[in-house]
């Protein structure tokens, strides 16, 4: 069955094609920057919000599944109608012309941020009342509820949402990629800042989670939770990235307290909270159905790090 797969030279999109490849799909790329380099191979541009119906019609030809990969993330010069035309409008315009010639499923690369902003503090799984903080968030969120709407009439149950943490690989983006720019200084750093504890996963983890999801067998949920299988404290990812790049980690055990009266004064609290929340994505439905969440995710991270100091050598 031929898959078509948006995104196709993002983090995870990369990923995604590798490991549909190696499964023995036949695929269709197409990517929001088409202009830029592939090692993918040619991936046309996927039409654009306004773009006419049968511009997304042309997409499905022969086509079974969708893995919809590609969005708008880290722009702060998008504004809040830049985000919804990428990640809701152009989602409901995909998933429409699938419901209409798509046989397969459709797989939204959803984020944790279409029910929680960066401050929250908890479990986040299915059952979590969405409350998204951010025009990112909201758009992603909208992009979800877009998708379902677009299934809804013909009563199936091929569409969901794979709702991710921060996800880490090459090429990262984001607040992960800061955090190793950070690790690679001489900088000591406060543990009672970095005592928040994250999910994260890594980008061919979540390739696997697609995988997972075009083929198991039965109706879909309206959305998915992934997530490693133990979370980490920001100061074991800060001390990983530091050891893959050689550095000592250079903690300093300075308390919470006069850090959070610091951040109050300097009229920082939404950063702080940003910086301590623990945000724990319980991936418990997707093991319960077979699919098996990394537990390497220190080791991971190291040999990240790694790739990257050999790079810049």
């Amino acid at each position: 069955m031929k898959v078509l797969v948006t995104g196709a030279m993002g983090l995870i999109g990369r990923q995604v094609i590798d490991r549909l490849r190696e499964a023995r799909f036949d695929i269709r790329i197409v990517s929001r920057q088409p202009g830029r380099p592939s090692a993918v191979g040619e991936a046309p541009p996927l039409p654009g919000a306004d773009a006419p119906d049968a511009a997304f019609l042309a997409l499905m030809r022969d086509v079974g599944h969708v893995v919809h990969c590609a969005a708008l993330n880290n722009d702060r010069d998008a504004g809040e109608a830049g985000y919804r035309a990428a990640n809701a409008t152009l989602t409901g315009r995909l998933a429409k012309a699938a419901a209409a010639c798509a046989s397969g499923r459709f797989i939204y690369l959803s984020s944790i941020r279409a029910v929680a902003g960066p401050g929250f503090s908890g479990t986040i799984n299915e059952a979590t009342p969405p409350a998204p903080q951010c025009a990112y968030g909201r758009s992603k969120r909208e992009g979800e509820t877009r998708m379902l709407e677009a299934y809804a009439p013909a009563g199936r149950s091929d569409a969901t949402a794979l709702r991710l943490p921060p996800v880490y690989g090459e090429g990262m983006r984001g607040n992960l990629a800061s955090l190793m720019r950070l690790a690679d200084t001489a900088l000591p750093l406060p543990t009672g800042a970095l005592a928040g504890v994250r999910s994260l996963i890594a980008s061919e983890t979540v390739a696997s989670a697609v995988l997972h999801l075009l083929g198991r067998p039965g109706p879909l949920r309206p959305a998915y939770v992934a997530g490693n299988a133990s979370p980490l404290a920001m100061s074991e990812i800060i001390t990983a990235f530091r050891q893959g790049l050689g550095r000592p980690p250079r903690l300093l055990p300075v308390p919470a307290l006069p850090l959070r009266l610091a951040a109050t004064l300097f009229g920082r609290q939404a950063s702080w909270q940003a910086l301590t929340a623990t945000q724990v994505c319980d991936p418990s439905l997707l093991v319960s159905e077979g699919w098996a969440p990394e537990t390497d995710t220190l080791d991971r991270l190291r040999d990240l790090a790694r790739k990257k100091a050999g790079q810049a050598r």
